[in-house]
């Protein structure tokens, strides 16, 4: 079990891509955003470092609660009136947002696939066991910046079972693999959760970073 990783995440959010005013949460880890944090985590700042890299994303215990809190969040209109400048009374306003507590993941990581010269997974291990080798900054965060993890080890069996994210084309959890920065525009891919602690095969999710085509004008989607 060199490959499974032991998260633990106090309370984070993972917004909807639709959001706006009111702040929606996916209740399960994207595999968009588990990829940046493992990035974040071995001072990676390329998202395309480490394409083709396969992920694997399980929850111990039940799905984690989804609560409602307010608060204030800043609104930016960008235009050649305001350049950069944002008043807090003209452009922060209180709104809903959802988040998620008591997060509690495993992560299987395969670099079999990649073309990096030196794995995701190889960095991964030097960062858990001597951190002095790596070069990174900022907190270490999963989701948005606020959202801190207690820490993240090698998984034990006295953790407790797994079920994991398995890819369903009929599956009600529908979660974004990657997101184009560029374009804003992503791939999706439906999952279900599983019932029994047995890896499946199907929890692992390739990151491309290959971007969703935008069908032409009148044609159809390629």
């Amino acid at each position: 079990m060199n490959n499974w990783f032991y998260l633990d995440c106090p309370c984070t959010s993972f917004p909807r891509s639709f959001a706006r005013d009111y702040k929606e949460t996916y209740q399960y880890p994207p595999p968009s955003t588990v990829y940046g944090f493992l990035l974040s985590l071995v001072g990676e700042e390329d998202l395309t470092a480490h394409l083709g890299v396969q992920l694997a994303i399980g929850l111990i215990g039940q799905a984690p609660p989804i609560s409602r809190i307010l608060r204030k969040q800043r609104h930016h209109k960008f235009s050649k009136q305001h350049l950069g400048t944002y008043p807090t009374s003209q452009f922060s306003k209180p709104n809903f947002q959802e988040i998620l507590t008591d997060l509690k993941l495993v992560l299987r990581v395969d670099s079999s696939h990649e073309v990096a010269t030196v794995g995701l997974l190889d960095r991964l291990s030097i960062a858990l066991t001597t951190p002095e080798k790596i070069r990174r900054f900022g907190g270490l965060s999963l989701g948005e910046s606020w959202a801190m993890i207690n820490g993240m080890r090698l998984y034990r069996e006295t953790d407790g079972p797994v079920r994991w994210l398995i890819k369903d084309p009929r599956g009600l959890i529908g979660l974004p693999v990657w997101i184009d920065r560029t374009t804003t525009r992503g791939i999706f891919q439906r999952f279900s959760l599983t019932e029994t602690p047995d890896f499946d095969d199907r929890a692992w999710v390739t990151i491309s970073g290959q971007p969703a085509t935008k069908p032409a004008k009148g044609g159809r989607k390629v």
